[in-house]
């Protein structure tokens, strides 16, 4: 599973586990009933520890992204997926709703928040 942590990252590293393995699932990377490596295996991959694994899986399971049997494992719920991407664009619509609020305190036009959002988007 490559997933990549980052110390400087203000993100705590359970939730950038748990991110990464929720996009994986979202863009079909990961389908439903797919194993995910252990807590164990997956800590000793990262090297971190088995606890922020842990709390990782707990965060997937907690939000119906996994689900995780006793000595068998963690795999892949199978949930709808266009109800995780409506939640998802939920998400973006109330950040973005934000981001529109703070144009207009600074007086941002239309324009110059696309090509802000333009630059942004393609990592410019």
């Amino acid at each position: 599973m490559n997933i990549i942590i980052s110390n400087s990252s203000g993100q705590p590293i359970y939730e950038q586990i748990s991110s990464q393995i929720k996009n994986m699932i979202i863009s079909g990377q990961l389908k439903d009933g797919d194993a995910l490596p252990s807590m164990r295996l997956l800590a000793k991959e990262l090297r971190i520890s088995v606890i922020t694994t842990k709390r990782a899986y707990e965060e997937l399971e907690r939000d119906g992204f996994i689900v995780s049997f006793t000595g068998k494992g963690s795999f892949v719920a199978s949930k709808n997926i266009d109800f995780i991407k409506e939640e998802q664009l939920r998400n973006i619509e109330n950040h973005m709703q934000n981001i529109v609020e703070s144009a207009n305190v600074c007086g941002l036009s239309l324009e110059e928040l696309l090509q802000m959002l333009v630059l942004i988007y393609k990592g410019e």
